[in-house]
C-alpha cells in the first residue's frame, strides 16, 4: 500500500499546436517535478485536462507517466466517470498500465444522492483491488461527498483517502474528524489551504500550483514536517499573488499559461478552454516576475 502524503502534482498535459499530446515535454515535466521533490504524479486530473482527453489519450498519458516516473514516486490515475460501469473499466485499465493509486472523482451532471454516491464508490472498490483516493469537487461535478459518506467509505479497506477541492474548510475539517481513527489521508485540493490542512491533521495537498513553482509547494510540506512553521507559512503565503490571477479565467488554463510563460513548451489548453485576456496575461506575467524575484519560481 502506497503512503498518501506530501505534495502530489496534478500534472498538466503538454500539447502540440494541433492539440495532440506532447510526450517529450510530458517526460521533461515529470523529471522537473520529481526533481523538485513532489510526492506523487497525478496525470489527467483537472489541471491535466482529464475532462477533455479521450480514453486513448488518457492511456497514452498514463503510459508515459508510469514509464518516466519509473517507481520514483507513486502515480495517481484519475479514473472517475459518470457511470459506475465505466469507472470500473477505466480503473481496471489503469491498473493494467501500472498506476499505483486511483483518484476517483464523483459522478457529474446528474444529481446523485449520498446513498448513490456511497454505492458507486463501494462497488468500484470491490471490483478493483487498488488503493482509491476519493475526489470531491462539487463546483465542477454538481455532486458533493458529505462528511458522513466519506466516513462510511473510509471503512472500506482500499478506500484510503480523499482530496477535497470544495474550498470549504469546515467540510475538510469534518473529513479529518470523522476519519481520524483510521489510516485515512485527507488532502487539500485548494492550494491556499495546504498548511491549514496539515495543522488540522491532514496529510498534504494535490497542488495545481506545483506545476508552476514545485519547490515552493514542496517547501510548505517539508518545512511543516520539520517543525519550521514560520518557513511553512512563508511558502504558503508566497502563492497568493499567483492565486489572485485566477479571477481572470479558468484556473487550470491560467496554470498552463504560467508554465508556458516560464519557458516550457507545454502549449495551450485544449479548445475552447484556451483563452486568456490581455489583462489576464499581464497579471500572470506580473505575478511571475514578482515571484521569480523572490526566488519562489
Amino acid at each position: 500500500m502506497q503512503e498518501i502524503q506530501g505534495i502530489i502534482v496534478p500534472i498538466l498535459t503538454p500539447m502540440n499546436a494541433d492539440e495532440s499530446v506532447n510526450e517529450a515535454e510530458l517526460r521533461r515535466q515529470i523529471d522537473r517535478l520529481i526533481g523538485a521533490g513532489v510526492s506523487g504524479i497525478f496525470p489527467f486530473g483537472t489541471n491535466g485536462e482529464g475532462y477533455i482527453l479521450s480514453e486513448q489519450e488518457k492511456e497514452q498519458v498514463l503510459t508515459v507517466c508510469v514509464e518516466q516516473t519509473a517507481g520514483r514516486v507513486p502515480v495517481y490515475a484519475g479514473t472517475g466517470c459518470i457511470s459506475t460501469r465505466d469507472t470500473i473499466r477505466q480503473s481496471r485499465r489503469a491498473k493494467e498500465l501500472g498506476a499505483d493509486i486511483l483518484s476517483i472523482i464523483t459522478p457529474s451532471f446528474a444529481a446523485a444522492s449520498q446513498e448513490e454516491l456511497y454505492e458507486h464508490f463501494r462497488t468500484v472498490a470491490e471490483a478493483v483491488e487498488m488503493p482509491i483516493l476519493l475526489y470531491n469537487i462539487p463546483a465542477r461535478t454538481g455532486n458533493a461527498l458529505a462528511p458522513t459518506t466519506v466516513e462510511r467509505l473510509s471503512e472500506i479497506d482500499n478506500i484510503v483517502g480523499v482530496k477535497d477541492s470544495s474550498g470549504n474548510f469546515d467540510n475538510m475539517l469534518q473529513y479529518i474528524e470523522r476519519t481520524r481513527k483510521r489510516d485515512f489521508a485527507v488532502l487539500s485540493g485548494n492550494d491556499s489551504l495546504i498548511l491549514w490542512t496539515l495543522l488540522a491533521g491532514g496529510k498534504g495537498g494535490v497542488a495545481g500550483c506545483a506545476n508552476v513553482f514545485p519547490k515552493n509547494m514542496v517547501a510548505i510540506y517539508r518545512r511543516y514536517m520539520d517543525g519550521d512553521m514560520a518557513g511553512a507559512r512563508e511558502a504558503q503565503d508566497a502563492i497568493r499573488p499567483f492565486r489572485d490571477c485566477f479571477r481572470f479565467g479558468n484556473p487550470n488554463t491560467i496554470v498552463k499559461a504560467a508554465v508556458a510563460m516560464l519557458g516550457y513548451p507545454v502549449g495551450k489548453c485544449r479548445a475552447p478552454f484556451n483563452r486568456l485576456s490581455s489583462e489576464g496575461e499581464a497579471a500572470v506575467h506580473k505575478a511571475l516576475d514578482m515571484l521569480q524575484a523572490k526566488g519562489v519560481c
